[in-house]
């Protein structure tokens, strides 16, 4: 088993936060020419080929972002145990907070304004002032995943004080390893996951937006907490280092036999059954596929040359930003007459490299490598 220090890099981790990203850039764009209209610039599909990227969306909705929140708490113990709580929330703030504050108050105006005279109808207002605009269409668009790490990062720190024993050292007490969850103890926690999300659901349906903290999805809170969670305990019991790469194939299989099976009982169901179905399918094909996807990584993606460490290094400032240049492409490509999944190829093909580019051009700026 790898002995982790400090210092030392999980380059498949590295390049596995690279794919989710670019995916999440992938996401918006299939956001943007399919049916679900959830961003700044969209042209809702008129052929058929819109439900295919809403199946895309779909699919990553179902586990993408919990991925992330469990690559975060995976990293959270760490960073806690070298800096200590004071240092160490300060370091969030600064790397969490000044990027949201620089979304909502620089890049959110560039890529808001296409809402500008649907707010003046919906108010009854013309010639609506900026600012007011601005307060009534508040909305910290994809940096609401900052806003909930920030609350999750607060909250381990505070159970971190009431739960470590005061014992005078300057060194945290050694604390017995977790063992690494086996077969039955990974379908207990689907299983558990799928009870928990279908009685949230019951009160925060798929759907729901939360408008006073401008979070999209609601309802996915419990697999977000639960898998950064799960990524402290893999931290502090070294699950990742003895993740066997024969979990990689039996993970996809069931993730999509489970597809196969509960996705299109969701299309035929309604009510409370459909709600549990669909916490059912969503559960075990998020449990599955992030257990894929950690061991592919690390079976086949563990190094990384000189481009593989641009696209890491990078891969925050294009969460950010990506926004700006999604929105840019989806203006220049509005005269474009094609099928949605047409018009998807095309500005995925711009919208990588571009973002990638925009990231490296804010990260030049002087003091920003400080904070991204």
């Amino acid at each position: 088993m790898t002995v982790r220090t400090a210092t030392t890099r999980l380059l498949y981790v590295d390049n596995l936060r690279v794919a989710l990203t670019a995916l999440v850039v992938l996401h918006h764009v299939a956001v943007t020419y399919g049916n679900i209209p959830l961003w700044f610039y969209t042209e809702p599909a008129k052929d058929p080929s819109g439900l295919a990227l809403d199946l895309l969306v779909g699919l990553d909705q179902a586990f993408f972002m919990g991925l992330f929140f469990l690559i975060s708490g995976f990293f959270t113990p760490g960073a806690h145990d070298r800096k200590g709580a004071g240092p160490f929330l300060k370091d969030r703030l600064v790397r969490l907070g000044v990027p949201l504050l620089a979304f909502l108050l620089l890049l959110r105006p560039l890529v808001n304004f296409g809402f500008y005279s649907s707010v003046e109808e919906q108010v009854g207002v013309t010639d609506l002032p900026y600012w007011l605009f601005y307060l009534l269409s508040w909305d910290p668009g994809p940096m609401w995943f900052v806003e909930v790490l920030l609350v999750f990062t607060a909250l381990y720190v505070v159970l971190r004080r009431f739960t470590t024993p005061a014992t005078g050292q300057a060194t945290p007490v050694a604390r017995p390893a977790p063992a690494p969850p086996g077969v039955r103890q990974i379908a207990a926690f689907a299983l558990g996951l799928t009870v928990v999300t279908f009685l949230w659901r019951l009160a925060v349906p798929v759907g729901a937006y939360w408008q006073f903290v401008g979070l999209p999805s609601p309802a996915y809170l419990p697999q977000y907490a639960s898998l950064f969670a799960v990524g402290v305990l893999a931290y502090r019991g070294q699950w990742l280092d003895a993740l066997s790469p024969k979990a990689r194939r039996p993970s996809f299989v069931i993730s999509g036999v489970a597809t196969a099976v509960l996705l299109p009982v969701t299309t035929i169901t309604d009510g409370a059954l459909r709600t549990l179905v669909s916490a059912a399918w969503e559960s075990v094909f998020a449990v599955t596929v992030v257990i894929g996807l950690l061991s592919l990584f690390r079976g086949r993606f563990d190094r990384q040359g000189r481009r593989g460490r641009f696209l890491s290094e990078h891969a925050y400032t294009v969460y950010v930003v990506h926004p700006l240049v999604l929105v840019g492409l989806g203006y220049a490509f509005r005269p474009l007459d094609a099928p949605a999944i047409v018009k998807f190829a095309v500005v995925a093909v711009f919208a990588l490299p571009l973002c990638w580019g925009l990231a490296y051009a804010v990260r030049s700026l002087p003091g920003a490598r400080k904070v991204l």
